[in-house]
């Protein structure tokens, strides 16, 4: 079973959301339904572009590797994405 690690924004691009999942397809249905839940961060600030993402082969490996993104500075999560995204355009499955 793969793991991701995935980066959304909002249409804006000026929020950044990371998170982790066994199943990309299926989370981002769920950020994408309805925008998310207003009291909870991607329906908040409308984050549901997938912007970036990068399979794991396992979960630890995957949680770490987004603990280690969300420490991170908002220009160091930018230039991750740039090097694979450089447009930030929708990526789609």
């Amino acid at each position: 079973m793969s793991f991701y690690v995935y980066i959304l924004t909002n249409t804006a691009r000026t929020v950044l959301y990371t998170g982790v999942t066994n199943n990309l397809e299926r989370r981002l249905h769920e950020h994408n339904k309805g925008l998310g839940e207003a009291g909870k961060f991607t329906g908040r600030y409308q984050c549901n572009l997938l912007v970036y993402f990068k399979t794991h082969p396992n979960a630890t490996q995957a949680i770490a590797r987004e603990k280690q993104i969300k420490n991170w500075t908002r220009n160091k999560k930018e230039y991750l994405i740039n090097l694979l995204n450089p447009s930030w355009e929708q990526i789609d499955l």
